[in-house]
């Protein structure tokens, strides 16, 4: 279980990684440049904790999942980007393929 709550938490981190690198303007602004190195660094750091439990395909393919879905509501709460019908079935297939994969694990 423990392990779990560590994969999460290295998902989370992963969203904080994707959420600052538009406001990091392309690294030009140092505060969001500061937090898109810190979170990526913590985020795989964190991640490789998880690993020590979990299978590395599925820790994996979770902490992309996570990520996945985090950015893309930050994305359209922070950055009023789109969330067609389209991407929202596409991050039900996300689930679903991640949800396989920790059946089957």
């Amino acid at each position: 279980m423990t392990a779990w709550l560590t994969l999460l938490a290295a998902g989370l981190l992963e969203v904080g990684f994707a959420a600052s690198l538009k406001p990091s303007e392309g690294f030009t602004r140092l505060g969001p440049s500061v937090a898109v190195v810190v979170f990526g660094v913590a985020a795989v750091v964190v991640l490789t904790r998880a690993l020590e439990s979990v299978p590395v395909a599925t820790a994996y393919a979770v902490f992309t999942a996570i990520g996945t879905l985090g950015t893309t509501a930050v994305a359209a709460v922070a950055f009023d980007e789109s969330l067609t019908p389209l991407k929202v079935v596409s991050l039900v297939l996300v689930l679903a393929g991640v949800a396989g994969l920790r059946a089957t694990g």
